[in-house]
């Protein structure tokens, strides 16, 4: 096999890796930016063999339905997704033109619409009638035109994923510590019938696969579904972390990526497309890729589902107006000097870097937000930065994202804490990622 067969290879192989890694992991492509020697490979590639994305799709921006399957047990006690749930949903919009990424995360608990006429649980779209199903109602759910692609993780996807990148490293956190109103702690359940075993102890630890789906799968706490979805994102960022930081370790395990992309993972992308999009996306730079979730306001029970939730709906407009809805390249519509300063901003260090957050709230200051409080945040150990905004500062929040980098996660929240008064609009927890991993 020539040089140039055996390097096309390589980068088809690290391809659909990555295309995994656009769907579950956004910021995998930056790879291909940090190493020139790939990077030689990406362009002659580029050039000679791969069409432009706008060729393939017939436009230069794409929708995907990316479906994280959950699984039950047979009566043999084994692994099964047959008429599963959907138990991760984002929806992803891909602007190969002006190199931008945003991705928007569904809580799976929602309640929606089924294409029956009744309501029920939004995950339950894809036990009924598959990914057909699931593409119809999220997308009538969003309000947005129907999905271009999808990609389906199925049971063992993130499990086998972590493992073959020799695992991750991952800040555990309790609830309070999420959401920054309390003290870290353990984190322990035991589903012997779901055969779901979390023990875990606060803090910074090293997870294998199984561990670390354990910990994305917790939920069984006052704070539920939001705060799995958090734990999700904690998850994602170390992986990308993971492959990003470390080029030797992803390409020595390119094989065994490329074998998980294989065995776990269903897509209508063809193998040209996903190279094509891997290409197109290794220019992204990270202050153009954004991530947030749909919040909601109330918690109602549905019969044959139990607790459900009540979408914010002038929020979630907002949020998919911003990251779903094209152009992608105006997702913020910067708002006026006026409007901006309206919104009050508080910045909490939740890292051990004495003076983090004056520096920070310095620096948005110069840029024109008004921090209008900094102290310490409820514990020390966050990781990634995060970004807690009420619906009515959900544009402010994407310019505060746009400043602070795109490891920074935006959670959208119902409403101020009602507990304080003169409560912010946003308030920001700065971790570890801010100063490049410092601790």
């Amino acid at each position: 096999m020539g040089k140039l067969a055996r390097a096309l290879l390589s980068v088809k192989g690290v391809a659909a890796v990555l295309a995994l890694a656009i769907a579950a992991v956004v910021l995998g492509a930056t790879i291909f930016r940090q190493s020139p020697q790939v990077t030689k490979v990406v362009t002659a590639v580029e050039q000679y063999f791969v069409p432009e994305p706008a060729t393939l799709f017939g436009k230069d921006q794409l929708s995907v339905l990316v479906i994280g399957l959950d699984y039950d047990y047979d009566r043999l006690d084994q692994e099964t997704s047959k008429s599963s749930r959907s138990d991760i949903i984002m929806a992803l919009k891909l602007d190969f033109k002006n190199h931008r990424l945003n991705e928007l995360s569904v809580p799976r608990d929602m309640v929606a619409t089924m294409p029956n006429g009744q309501k029920a649980k939004i995950n339950q779209a894809q036990s009924d009638g598959g990914i057909t199903t699931s593409k119809a109602v999220i997308a009538d759910w969003l309000g947005i035109p129907p999905f271009d692609r999808y990609v389906v993780m199925r049971i063992n996807t993130s499990k086998d994923l972590i493992d073959a990148v020799g695992g991750i490293d991952v800040a555990v956190k309790n609830s309070d510590a999420l959401k920054g109103i309390g003290p870290n702690g353990p984190v322990d359940y035991d589903d012997s019938w779901g055969h779901l075993h979390v023990h875990l102890k606060p803090g910074l630890q090293h997870l294998n696969g199984e561990r670390a789906v354990g910990y994305a799968r917790f939920r069984h706490d006052w704070c539920s579904d939001p705060c799995r979805i958090m734990r999700q994102q904690q998850v994602i960022h170390a992986l990308v972390e993971r492959v990003t930081r470390n080029q030797l370790n992803t390409l020595t395990h390119a094989r065994a990526l490329l074998d998980v992309v294989h065995k776990d993972v269903d897509t209508d992308f063809t193998s040209q497309e996903q190279l094509s999009s891997l290409l197109a996306l290794a220019h992204l730079k990270p202050r153009d890729i954004h991530t947030a979730q749909v919040p909601y306001k109330a918690t109602v029970i549905l019969p044959d589902y139990g607790d459900s939730l009540v979408p914010d709906d002038a929020a979630k407009e907002r949020l998919v107006a911003a990251l779903l809805r094209e152009p992608v390249a105006d997702v913020a519509a910067v708002p006026s000097s006026a409007a901006l300063g309206d919104v009050r901003i508080r910045i909490e260090n939740g890292t051990t870097v004495v003076g983090l957050a004056a520096r920070v709230a310095s620096d948005l200051r110069r840029k024109g937000f008004n921090v209008s409080e900094i102290r310490n945040a409820p514990t020390d150990d966050f990781a990634v930065t995060r970004i807690e905004a009420v619906p009515a500062a959900s544009a402010v929040s994407l310019l505060v994202q746009k400043a602070l980098g795109p490891r920074a996660t935006i959670v959208a929240v119902p409403s101020r804490r009602s507990s304080e008064q003169n409560a912010p609009d946003v308030t920001i927890v700065l971790g570890r990622d801010i100063v490049g991993g410092s601790r």
